[in-house]
């Protein structure tokens, strides 16, 4: 049986209504972690998958307490709360958002360059401490066909004259069903950091032209200025069977999935 945190948000919404033996988390927030432990231990669960967190990087700027708890001491009260029980944390492809280099980047080199992304690196470090067994996957930026959060699918869908993404940003972005389906191999991987989604050779430009040109949209496709690089080299997850489809291929699924191709 699977706890899941963050049942009613974008990614666990998917993982309740996609994996089997799921239950849904109460809301943690403003919990102490003796209510947390309490939770946990009545729940009889074998795993826990937690997707909560604050992950506008604006709120968390403007409210760095807010975001310290959610994303950092929650997920500690969960690890400690844990013992036998299987934990896989989300992270985020943001911990490289400082990085320089222009990628892929592997697990190893991180250099957060904005509070989320140090909170939730701090996340990464207290909760293998505390839990070495825990499963921590640095998730790429999800889209799916979904109206109460902002992702790059509904940000193309909406668009009414144009769009800009720049020719020199490389990035990872994964389809949300592809991350409820592999949970079944995740809870299997072994302790430690994964990045996880789709990958990808080709400039956000690249993506975003092919994308409306299999969608037959009519947009205006600018250039922008490059931004900082989220590209990410998944080969280590993908080694232990974690699969995806490339990001290209993921946004056509998705489309067929929603009647748009």
């Amino acid at each position: 049986m699977i706890l899941v945190t963050g049942a009613s948000g974008f990614v666990g919404q998917k993982i309740m209504q996609m994996c089997a033996d799921t239950i849904a988390c109460p809301s943690l927030r403003g919990l102490s972690e003796a209510e947390i432990r309490r939770i946990v231990a009545e729940s009889g669960v074998d795993t826990i998958i937690h997707t909560a967190a604050i992950s506008d990087i604006g709120t968390c700027q403007a409210n760095p307490e807010a975001s310290y708890i959610a994303n950092v001491q929650i997920p500690l009260y969960l690890a400690k709360a844990a013992k036998d029980i299987k934990l896989v944390c989300f992270s985020s492809d943001q911990v490289y958002s400082g990085l320089e280099d222009e990628g892929p980047y592997s697990e190893e080199k991180v250099k957060p360059a904005n509070l989320y992304a140090a909170h939730k690196l701090e996340m990464e470090q207290q909760v293998l401490e505390i839990a070495p067994d825990a499963v921590i996957l640095r998730a790429q930026w999800m889209y799916d066909y979904y109206l109460k959060k902002s992702n790059y699918f509904m940000n193309i869908l909406n668009a009414k004259e144009s769009v800009a993404y720049s020719s020199r940003q490389y990035r990872g972005i994964t389809y949300v069903k592809e991350v409820a389906e592999n949970m079944k191999k995740v809870v299997q991987l072994s302790g430690g950091v994964y990045n996880f989604g789709s990958e990808t050779n080709r400039s956000m430009y690249e993506i975003t032209r092919g994308f409306l040109e299999a969608i037959g949209k009519k947009l205006i496709l600018e250039d922008s200025p490059p931004r900082h690089n989220l590209w990410t080299n998944c080969a280590k997850a993908r080694g232990c069977g974690v699969t995806f489809s490339c990001v290209e291929d993921g946004l056509k699924s998705c489309a067929k999935d929603y009647g748009l191709l």
